[in-house]
């Protein structure tokens, strides 16, 4: 990135976390492809993600406040690049950094006239690090290692999350895109690892992984609480009375319900497996509560209606107490 990340977000360097995330969540809206498309604007909410990507990981931003841009890079190695460092501000330039006498590197590494063998000197910082004493060494020498992991989050619907679905992420580097299956019954908070798509091994070692948090927007109509759901029916006055039979959605397909007669309003009916599914775990069951709705007209015919219906208030209240 030819940018810094804070003044991508807009940010101060020693804002936090939360300042973070609602600069992001604001340019996010504003640059979405889906409210204002073009190549400029579709650029720009890439180049928003990415910087939310480093600033909202703890790791990922201390290391980009230590080495900038150059952490971002694939197959970074944070130890090997502080030792490096540590090396050129020591043996860079005729003088030392407080400018002292010069640093010589045939003195340290015990050099006779030849000059040292830088060889020898990154083939240490090998050894240095972990690698065997058996191993290779030389200019070409790379310790062995498994990729870091790489954190990210998604956002997907409530009927996604209760049924599964595949999701195509873009890689921060431009790469091809990574699709990930969700399974079904995924809840917000939902952290799923994605073996193989981190960060590349280093020397011929294993990838990291991808750990993606998941986001779940919600239902206008459902509530999800563990693997049950809850739903709201409203009902007439007759089909309270006198009891009925409705349909009503479920996750897998719409069900015919019973209505009780003289069904209250507030009143719950369980209907157990229609709940979440998830794999390995026993169905929730889905709650139903049954809303008595009445007529909101002038109409002479409800008023008399209700004159026939009504009881004494106070006798219905009559056990309220503190």
């Amino acid at each position: 990135m030819a940018r810094d990340l804070y003044s991508v977000l807009g940010v101060p360097r020693d804002a936090d976390e939360e300042t973070i995330k609602k600069a992001f969540r604001k340019l996010a809206v504003k640059y979405h492809p889906d409210k204002a498309p073009g190549a400029a604007n579709e650029a720009k909410f890439k180049e928003i993600n990415q910087a939310n990507e480093v600033l909202s990981d703890k790791k990922k931003r201390a290391l980009y406040d230590e080495f900038g841009e150059e952490s971002l890079q694939q197959g970074f190695d944070a130890e090997r690049a502080r030792f490096i460092r540590q090396y050129s501000r020591h043996g860079a330039g005729p003088s030392g950094p407080r400018g002292g006498p010069g640093f010589d590197v045939q003195e340290v590494f015990g050099g006779q006239g030849g000059g040292a063998d830088f060889g020898d000197l990154f083939g240490g910082i090998g050894d240095f690090f972990g690698r065997g004493r058996g191993g290779p060494r030389g200019p070409s020498a790379v310790r062995r290692g498994r990729g870091q992991d790489v954190e990210s989050e998604v956002t997907i619907d409530f009927v996604s999350s209760v049924k599964g679905t595949t999701v195509s992420l873009q890689r921060s580097d431009g790469s091809e895109p990574v699709t990930v299956r969700i399974p079904p019954g995924a809840n917000e908070g939902s952290r799923i690892r994605v073996p193989g798509q981190g960060t590349p091994g280093h020397g011929g070692g294993p990838a990291g992984d991808l750990l993606l948090k998941i986001h779940v927007t919600p239902h206008p109509l459902f509530k999800r609480e563990g693997d049950d759901l809850h739903l709201d029916v409203p009902v007439s006055v007759g089909e309270a009375y006198n009891g009925g039979k409705i349909r009503i959605p479920t996750p897998d397909a719409e069900i015919t319900l019973k209505i009780p007669p003289r069904t209250q309003s507030g009143q719950v009916l369980r209907v157990r497996g229609k709940g979440v599914v998830r794999k390995g775990k026993e169905a929730g069951d889905l709650y139903v509560r049954f809303l008595v709705h009445i007529p909101t007209g002038d109409d002479p015919r409800f008023e008399e209606a209700v004159k026939v219906l009504d009881m004494p208030g106070d006798d219905l209240r009559r056990d309220l107490r503190f």
